[in-house]
């Protein structure tokens, strides 16, 4: 059967216990949720860090006690996010990944209006920077893609030697200043890709589970967790980031598909196995 992929993003930089009081703010909440979703069929953890305020941060002693934390209970394959902080430096965006060398992490491919009030700043200069030390440190880039615009950024990379092929790419559908979270744009992203490219993509919100459904029936990847979406149903906050896994879980086998343990992961995706 096919194997698809589940990650899961437990924190991202902005929700709070306000929003949602399950999500997992601390190294050590963040560790133990990840290992419940570990075992509820989660391949791959999408980290962001917060401060002691609960604020985003690129602070990478704060990821270094969660991933070895993580480590320390699970194999799962390790995702750092290198944007957790609209006001970190590029240096700050990337020590971690030195620091740590992270199966894989974020390349967000570009600079966008970011929810209508800040911009996300992705200067060209970056760009080239992070993929070298991505390259430098076997950091596999997992390709963030919010419009057309960044799929085609991250194709000009690749040509520099910037990014190596075969990629994979992330499309995140839904957030304000991005391609909206509906069917046809997936569709159109994913006609984009390359033959040899992988692809996962997620919906912000509302559009959570539309797009989770056709990323499953054309045979992508899926993205599930309190980063994204803060609520189970409308109206119910989710009582865990497991409880979104679970729900992507059941989806992927009545699909006929297998849930991808993080071996399977690491095959399609073509990760080596780090050392513990």
């Amino acid at each position: 059967m096919p194997k698809t992929i589940i990650t899961v993003a437990p924190t991202g930089a902005w929700p709070t216990k306000e929003h949602n009081a399950n999500i997992p703010l601390n190294p050590r909440e963040i560790a133990d949720d990840v290992y419940a979703c570990w075992q509820a069929g989660a391949g791959i953890a999408h980290l962001h860090m917060r401060d002691a305020n609960g604020k985003g941060t690129m602070d990478k002693e704060r990821f270094r006690e969660t991933v070895t934390l993580i480590r320390e209970k699970c194999d799962i394959v390790i995702n750092l996010t290198t944007s957790g902080d609209l006001n970190a430096t590029d240096e700050t965006r990337m020590a971690h990944l030195i620091a740590l060398q992270p199966d894989m992490a974020s390349y967000d491919a570009g600079t966008m209006n970011w929810a209508h009030s800040t911009i996300f700043v992705n200067h060209p200069a970056f760009l080239e920077k992070l993929g070298k030390v991505m390259l430098e440190n076997s950091v596999k880039p997992e390709i963030e893609v919010f419009d057309a615009g960044m799929f085609y950024n991250a194709v000009y990379y690749v040509k520099q030697g910037v990014l190596k092929a075969p990629c994979h790419y992330q499309f995140v559908l839904g957030a304000p200043g991005g391609t909206t979270a509906t069917v046809e744009n997936l569709v159109y992203l994913k006609s984009l890709l390359p033959a040899d490219a992988t692809w996962s993509a997620l919906g912000i919100g509302a559009g959570h589970l539309p797009i989770m459904f056709a990323a499953i029936a054309m045979g992508g990847h899926v993205r599930v967790g309190m980063e994204d979406n803060v609520l189970y149903a409308k109206k119910r906050p989710a009582k865990s980031n497991a409880e979104f896994v679970e729900r992507a879980a059941r989806l992927v086998r009545e699909a006929n598909n297998e849930v991808a343990s993080p071996d399977d992961a690491r095959a399609i995706l073509g990760l080596k196995r780090r050392a513990a």
